[in-house]
């Protein structure tokens, strides 16, 4: 296949770029870049020296690909531009993830330019729309604490044992990267290094992602979401907390999470008895397309604990968009996805 990204200089762009070099099925690809146009990939990504000799070009050089990856900054809705230029399209911004265009207005502050388009793309999170995503020519990415959070609930949900009367409270600490390649004020390292900041306590976008994707046919649940910075350059950990409508246990759980997830290639269930790394943790997950997801009950109040564990950049982004890929295009889902991550 012949395989373009637009917005290849970012940090997303990047692992793209990585990926899809390793992917068995891809044997051309076309990274553009405006801003660095005619400089190799490697001036960008250093990581990518000797690995490939390509160089970034325009946009406009960007042509007739079979399947073209936006990884363009939220809010640049320039998708129409290049729609022609791809058989499968897939959007790893904000801008066709949410499917009423009155939320766009609500959770971003501006009415959407194109609300026609919305129902053209599918969310593109395989364990949630898989049969969706098969065959699909138009994608959307999932933002990174929307993805940790989805699926650290999902086999809850699914298995409608929430009290949907009651509020889910979510907290997502999250690494630098979250925040793109630009630099900004609380991004200086002397301003970052060591902080565990209050990023958002209310009013977090992917608020939205989260109630629209686990409503799963019933109106949504309500969801209060707050996002805290850490001293990780990668990494999310969502931590929700979730009442259940009646009392369950350990075993229970157990049942309902490898029942929603013990064939799924890319998310492994957490929960150990002993040792420090019994329950989701990022550092284990830098460079791999792997959810982590673990769950604790308490009894006092009839309340799941339920976690999940991503690479911001890689299930929170690329790794999610090229396992995305491979499912609408039929190859193996975990194509170019086998970086199993480091330890220590």
């Amino acid at each position: 296949m012949k395989v373009g990204i637009v917005g290849a200089a970012g940090y997303a762009g990047g692992e793209l770029l990585r990926l899809l070099l390793g992917h068995p099925e891809v044997g051309e690809i076309v990274a553009g870049s405006e801003s660095l146009a005619g400089k190799p990939v490697s001036a960008a990504h250093p990581n990518l020296r000797k690995r490939t000799s390509l160089s970034f070009v325009h946009y406009e050089d960007v042509t007739k690909c079979d399947v073209l990856f936006l990884s363009l900054p939220n809010g640049a809705h320039r998708a129409h531009e290049f729609e022609d230029r791809a058989t499968v399209l897939v959007d790893l911004s904000s801008d066709h993830r949410l499917r009423d265009p009155s939320d766009y207005d609500r959770w971003y502050g501006s009415p959407h330019p194109h609300p026609d388009r919305l129902d053209r793309f599918v969310y593109g999170i395989p364990e949630l729309r898989r049969p969706a995503i098969k065959g699909a020519k138009r994608i959307t990415g999932a933002g990174c604490n929307a993805t940790a959070s989805i699926l650290a609930l999902l086999p809850l949900f699914q298995a409608d044992v929430v009290d949907r009367a009651r509020p889910v409270v979510i907290e997502c600490k999250v690494g630098s990267s979250e925040g793109g390649r630009e630099p900004s004020e609380d991004s200086h390292h002397p301003e970052r290094s060591g902080v565990v900041r209050s990023f958002r306590p209310v009013g977090h976008r992917h608020t939205a992602e989260i109630e629209q994707e686990l409503a799963l046919g019933a109106d949504p649940p309500r969801v209060d979401l707050s996002v805290t910075s850490v001293e990780l350059v990668r990494g999310v950990l969502a931590t929700a907390h979730v009442y259940t409508k009646d009392a369950l246990d350990e075993k229970e759980l157990w049942r309902i999470y490898r029942g929603a997830y013990a064939s799924e290639p890319f998310v492994r269930i957490v929960k150990e008895r002993t040792g420090i790394y019994r329950y989701p943790e990022p550092k284990l997950l830098a460079g791999t397309n792997f959810a982590d997801v673990g769950f604790a009950f308490d009894a006092r109040a009839n309340r799941v604990v339920a976690l999940c564990a991503i690479d911001n950049l890689m299930k929170g982004a690329a790794g999610n968009g090229v396992q995305a890929m491979n499912v609408s295009c039929g190859f193996a889902e975990d194509a170019g996805l086998g970086f199993l991550g480091l330890h220590p």
